[in-house]
């Protein structure tokens, strides 16, 4: 079995003993960054637990704008794919990876074998899976109705480093806003207009984070 932990995400793993049964037959996938690990229509196969590095699921309109829908981080694991397991559906949308991503990867079989044998397994699966179609819905309910401009600043308040760079380009901002790129470079112009950034080359640089915080509270 592969050295990579997986059951430092189950509190109570040592108490059963069936969740390393489950684990024993999963394979450790190391997958690179900007990997397309799924895509609209395609089935099903396996269940994921990402372990290590960050995945973007996305959606593209009938306009043809991206829209991402959430991402999936270390000791989570993708609502979409679990939902097409339980409902025998294929997938609506795509999964990239952003990030270099170690992930366990469960076969159908086994994953049902799993629901029905560990209790650990079965807590983790439902909570993760309820916890997520929360994130979406409430992801759903910002890009309906909060005004672009605090969700841009909330945005940057949430990728900035310690430094206080951003590296990302406006063409990814509006992907990750489901907005178009013209509307966050015009809300960019404004916000370094206003001394909040300096725009750089595929880089923003926060300048004013008690601004961006006031308009992102506004949204």
């Amino acid at each position: 079995m592969p050295s990579t932990p997986w059951n430092r995400f189950f509190p109570d793993a040592q108490r059963d003993a069936e969740l390393d049964t489950v684990f024993a037959r999963a394979q450790c996938l190391s997958v690179p960054a900007g990997t397309r690990v799924f895509m609209p229509e395609a089935p099903c196969q396996n269940y994921l637990l990402v372990v290590e590095g960050r995945v973007r699921v996305q959606l593209l309109t009938a306009s043809g704008r991206e829209v991402v829908l959430y991402h999936v981080g270390a000791g989570e694991s993708c609502v979409l794919t679990t939902a097409c397991l339980l409902g025998t559906a294929r997938y609506p949308a795509e999964g990239i990876t952003e990030t270099a991503v170690t992930a366990y990867a469960l076969s159908i079989a086994d994953f049902n074998r799993g629901l029905d044998d560990s209790a650990s397994f079965r807590r983790f699966v439902f909570g993760n899976l309820g916890q997520r179609l929360a994130d979406v819905i409430a992801r759903m309910e910002e890009i309906a109705f909060a005004p672009i401009d605090a969700r841009l600043a909330g945005a940057l308040l949430r990728l900035v480093d310690a430094q206080g760079q951003v590296a990302i380009t406006h063409q990814t901002l509006a992907v990750e806003l489901g907005s178009a790129r013209e509307v966050v470079s015009r809300h960019l112009k404004r916000f370094a207009d206003n001394g909040w950034v300096q725009l750089g080359r595929a880089s923003i640089e926060v300048t004013d984070r008690a601004a961006l915080d006031a308009l992102a509270q506004r949204g």
